[in-house]
């Protein structure tokens, strides 16, 4: 195979393998993955500089690191932006590869290829995403399930007495939500297209009162990296987008998209465990089932969870936004169910931007003396 063929073979298969997040507190952090979201501990680290914890549920893994000296990135990330994603680690059949042929179409160079002769991944490099967040491209052996980081260190099963995970039942990381400054949603687009091979699968202007918003999907050639890209208006009045781009300083991920094969199963597990949903407008349930076919039964379910239904060609979805209990009130996740459909709620997206905009208002009213 030609040099160029396999570099760009080497972009193609590119899917998910970690999430890391920076953090101040490892063990409240790990704590509230753990009791909360139902994740098992499955790898550490620990240097001079960092110490980390990595968690999984089904095919997600999460990893979570708190720096010890400001000679580790999480301390300037945590410093800049309180706790968050700092990077979405892409795997790929040849990591080497894969890093060349971004540079070569456009990408900004984070970490040069290194090799790993130890347990974990083969080969390690990484570029530039958007905002502090960055890619680190990941080769393990073929057919290998999901490992650790380099530098992590395994984490035997145990039966500790903790409920089984499977009551919350979270399988893959579905999209990820990303705020961007008014102005950078075509350049990051470009980016992503013309570094990476993404395609562009949907786009959409949304408007809520006097607030909008733009949004561009953008998906790897696999379909299985979904960036869901959102800048703020900047001739409309100021919205929430405008202010996570301000508590967070600038561009960053506003959640993670967790898929379950049962949306109210999970949302019920999960409010058992303390996790705390936005609520949705009573109203919206009595237009729901003349919108979509639903059943008395599942209609009755949804409203109780106050989880959110939509249908597109191919199927219906269930979508759920928890409320953020991050410091600056920037980081929260969603929870979606996919039965067939493959497009992103378009009819709940101003329901949800409501229920986000009340939640933001209730804290606001919280917070003043």
């Amino acid at each position: 195979m030609r040099d160029f063929e396999k570099a760009a073979d080497s972009l193609a298969d590119l899917s998910i393998d970690y999430v890391e997040m920076y953090v101040g507190d490892l063990e409240r952090a790990t704590s509230s993955w753990v009791d909360r979201y139902a994740f098992t501990v499955v790898g550490t680290s620990a240097a001079a500089d960092h110490r980390g914890i990595a968690l999984r549920q089904g095919h997600i893994t999460l990893v979570l690191t708190q720096a010890l000296s400001d000679r580790h990135p999480a301390w300037a990330y945590v410093s800049a932006h309180d706790e968050g994603v700092a990077d979405i680690a892409l795997r790929t059949a040849d990591a080497e590869a894969a890093f060349h042929a971004a540079l070569t179409r456009g990408a900004r160079p984070e970490r040069r290829p290194t090799r790993h002769p130890a347990d974990g991944p083969a080969v390690t490099a990484a570029i530039g995403g958007f905002g502090d967040v960055v890619h680190t491209f990941v080769q393990r052996a073929p057919g290998e399930g999901p490992g650790l980081p380099a530098g992590f260190v395994p984490v035997p099963p145990s039966d500790d007495g903790r409920p089984d995970p499977d009551d919350v039942g979270l399988l893959e990381l579905d999209h990820v939500a990303v705020c961007l400054n008014a102005g950078d949603l075509i350049p990051t687009v470009d980016y992503y297209r013309d570094a990476l091979g993404f395609l562009d699968i949907f786009k959409e202007r949304i408007v809520v009162g006097a607030q909008a918003m733009e949004s561009t999907v953008v998906q790897s050639p696999s379909g299985t990296v979904t960036l869901t890209l959102i800048e703020p208006d900047p001739a409309a009045a100021t919205g929430q987008i405008d202010e996570f781009l301000t508590s967070h300083r600038g561009a960053g991920v506003q959640h993670l998209a967790f898929s379950s094969r049962d949306a109210v199963r999970s949302v019920r597990a999960m409010t058992g465990r303390g996790v705390s949903f936005l609520r949705t407008p009573s109203a919206y349930y009595d237009l729901l089932g003349r919108r979509i076919g639903l059943g008395a039964r599942r209609l009755a379910d949804l409203q109780e969870t106050n989880v959110l239904a939509d249908e597109d060609h191919n199927g219906q979805m269930f979508q759920i936004f928890t409320a953020s209990d991050h410091p600056r009130r920037t980081l929260f996740f969603e929870v979606i169910e996919r039965q067939g459909a493959t497009t992103f709620g378009s009819s709940n997206i101003k329901a949800l931007y409501e229920a986000v905009e009340l939640e933001r208002t209730k804290q606001r009213d919280f917070d003043r003396p």
